[in-house]
């Protein structure tokens, strides 16, 4: 069969409408055009829909039971058509963002909530991990792009600077790196250091920022959030070496004190990750162009 979205348009004037003058009328055709299209249509199925005589038109029984049918169709087209617009309007979209729990608890909530008062009606969905994880989710398309730290080149990626975020020590108060103008990593090899697990790309930067000190870091604990490495630092178990997006209010909420520490290799790069193979939609460049205001007014 080969008929076309016109002709099931010509079909549906004509049975509405039950005459062939106003129906060519209702569709900006002469009669003689819309007389083609049905007989093309008709032609396609290999039956008649309509009998047509010089006074009347009437509904075969195949063209009754054919009507529902390009009434639903037609119906869910223009109603994909109206989304269409909307979309490319970015009006209406559903944006999925992959980013590092940092991110994801500090960054983007204030984000999503300018960004939702703006574009009521766009969803953005969040999914948090860890940085090999958000370059995952962008691969396989389940984000539409990711905030993270990836550190190795990808030519399936596409890594644009967003910010720097610092790496911060956070100490109970009292503790001598307390009257320290400025925090070097020496000043950190006194106390048990409680770090993250290798999982989390700021712990391949101690690491190396500690051998370009020509020293071997050596962790106390390990833990993988932060929460648990502040409660361990409240419990006066050691110091945590965390990057100051994870930390934000939360180590002045149980009563620590955070600093950054002076290093130029302890600091992580926060890029947007998007896959080199698929462009963005409408709705999820909006929300580029809202994150990245976001970061500008990041210090």
């Amino acid at each position: 069969m080969n008929f076309t979205l016109r002709e099931l348009e010509a079909f549906l004037g004509v049975a509405r409408l039950g005459n062939f003058t106003r129906a060519a009328r209702s569709l900006n055709l002469s009669q003689p055009a819309l007389t083609v299209r049905i007989r093309h249509l008709e032609d396609a199925l290999g039956v008649r829909l309509l009998d047509r005589t010089t006074r009347s038109v009437a509904l075969t029984q195949v063209g009754r039971e054919f009507l529902p049918v390009v009434e639903r169709v037609i119906g869910e087209i223009a109603a994909v058509a109206v989304n269409a617009r909307e979309f490319a309007g970015k009006r209406r979209g559903l944006v999925t963002v992959a980013a590092l729990p940092s991110i994801a608890s500090t960054l983007l909530p204030v984000t999503v909530a300018a960004f939702k008062a703006r574009h009521p009606g766009i969803t953005v969905r969040l999914r948090d991990g860890v940085a090999q994880r958000v370059v995952s989710l962008v691969k396989s398309g389940e984000a539409d792009f990711g905030i993270g730290s990836p550190t190795k080149r990808d030519s399936e990626l596409r890594i644009s600077h967003l910010m720097d975020d610092p790496v911060s020590v956070a100490f109970p108060p009292g503790h001598p790196l307390e009257r320290s103008e400025r925090i070097h990593l020496e000043d950190l090899l006194a106390s048990p250091l409680i770090l993250m697990d290798p999982e989390y790309s700021v712990r391949a930067l101690i690491e190396r920022a500690f051998q370009s000190i020509g020293r071997a870091v050596v962790p106390a604990y390990e833990v993988s959030y932060v929460p648990t490495a502040l409660g361990l630092v409240k419990a006066g178990l050691g110091i945590a070496v965390i990057v100051l997006s994870a930390l934000g209010e939360a180590a002045e909420l149980v009563g620590l004190r955070a600093l950054p520490i002076d290093h130029p290799m302890l600091v992580r790069r926060i890029s947007l990750i998007e896959s080199a193979s698929r462009s963005l939609s409408p709705a999820a460049q909006q929300f580029v162009s809202a994150v990245r205001d976001t970061c500008r007014g990041t210090p």
